[in-house]
């Protein structure tokens, strides 16, 4: 197996809705925000390289929105989905199976681009299955009014009628080639891939913890639908990542790739953090 990050584009969201009820005098000290109160984010993906599958974890924005759109979110740098693919030697037609976290357009809106002629939408990777899982797909399909906004018709509609899209289910490791962790809190059902990897264990983090900001936990997303259970899972999990020594993969934190965290008289909190390639040869 060979693990790669895959770099798919930086923007920029509010750092009050990134941080919910903790003052920006407080969250700005690991997340500096600019003069319109916006803080730098990563799309940050990850590519398995496993014997015949390359398997996809997440997408970013895609590039099929409208300028307006975009114009929103702040987008910045040379980073995306192609160009990083490149960069390793892979193109999307490579890719046997794209696995998404949770269907917010910032993780699988590069799943669906346009055609040559801008009239119709079509899968980005022609070759790959699309792993959801049936009660995240039905949250997503049917949203609430909070959420309606991130799930959006032209990602989700498309995926569907490609034919190509599997439900990951509790053998996740059988289908996928590795576990999968299932958290309520952000959204329903959002699922965060757990490997073994050179002997050690990496958590695909996804929206359970964006960047090491959010690691204490009263720091919840204002966009989590249950916000109260966000802190037991995010609770729950920090303590066994503490114990066991895994490797977070932080996808939104702009700075850091990965992350570990140990046992203070504080709680758990932050130990270190690298760069991939300095811990993963």
């Amino acid at each position: 197996m060979k693990i790669y990050p895959i770099e798919t584009g930086n923007f920029k969201l509010d750092g009050g809705a990134m941080f919910g009820v903790v003052p920006k005098t407080i969250w700005q000290k690991t997340n500096p925000a600019d003069s319109k109160n916006l803080i730098e984010m990563s799309m940050r993906c990850m590519l398995i390289e496993d014997g015949d599958r390359l398997i996809l974890i997440d997408t970013g924005l895609g590039a099929k929105q409208s300028d307006k759109f975009f114009g929103y979110y702040y987008l910045f740098g040379d980073f995306s989905l192609d160009s990083s693919l490149a960069k390793h030697g892979f193109h999307k037609d490579d890719i046997t199976d794209v696995f998404l976290t949770h269907l917010h357009f910032d993780h699988c809106g590069g799943v669906i681009t346009w055609d040559s002629g801008k009239t119709l939408l079509k899968p980005a990777f022609k070759n790959a299955k699309f792993w959801s899982n049936d009660n995240h797909w039905k949250w997503a399909t049917d949203p609430n009014p909070r959420e309606k906004a991130s799930f959006l018709k032209e990602n989700i509609n498309p995926i569907k009628e490609s034919g190509q899209l599997n439900f990951i289910h509790r053998n996740a490791i059988d289908q996928i080639g590795f576990d999968v962790l299932f958290m309520d809190g952000h959204t329903e059902k959002q699922m965060l891939p757990k490997l073994t990897y050179q002997d050690k264990t990496i958590v695909f983090m996804a929206d359970l913890l964006p960047t090491i900001g959010h690691i204490p936990l009263p720091y919840v997303m204002g966009y989590d639908t249950r916000p109260l259970l966000t802190i037991k899972e995010k609770a729950a999990f920090l303590n066994e990542a503490a114990d066991n020594n895994y490797y977070l993969f932080l996808e939104h934190d702009a700075f850091n790739e990965i992350c570990t965290v140990q046992h203070t008289a504080k709680g758990v909190r932050l130990k270190n953090t690298h760069k991939f390639t300095d811990i993963f040869n």
